[in-house]
């Protein structure tokens, strides 16, 4: 684990999109259309779902909160402070992050910059 520097932890972070999760959803589906076109149907209406995710919804790390936005709105806002844990599952293609909050647990799919995502999980909320 890293530790944040003073000026590190009070910038905000908005992280970049990823669009490798919906695509290789989308483009997969397309050769199990052959054999079994109703699962591909469904694969490929997640991917376009997380695609258009990718586009609309923006993560800001800001000093005291993960912040969620769609189009510039602020529609959630999760003060570190109530974080318990965190984790990244699947290290070597991150496919999904978990976050427990003191209430509520959340599961969010990678669809932003996943190196960036850990750097400010590190940076902000240090796991113990």
């Amino acid at each position: 684990m890293t530790t944040a520097t003073p000026i590190e932890s009070q910038q905000t972070v908005e992280l970049a999109p990823s669009y490798t999760i919906p695509l290789v959803l989308v483009l997969g589906a397309i050769p199990l259309l052959l054999v079994l076109p109703w699962l591909s149907l469904i694969i490929a209406a997640f991917g376009l779902f997380l695609l258009f995710q990718t586009v609309t919804i923006r993560l800001k790390f800001t000093p005291t909160a993960l912040e969620v936005y769609r189009s510039e709105k602020l529609i959630r806002n999760f003060p570190y402070s109530e974080w318990q844990n965190w984790r990244i599952f699947w290290l070597p293609v991150p496919i999904l992050f978990y976050f427990k909050e003191v209430k509520s647990i959340h599961f969010v799919p990678i669809i932003f910059d996943p190196k960036m995502l850990q750097t400010c999980l590190e940076q902000r909320c240090p796991r113990n």
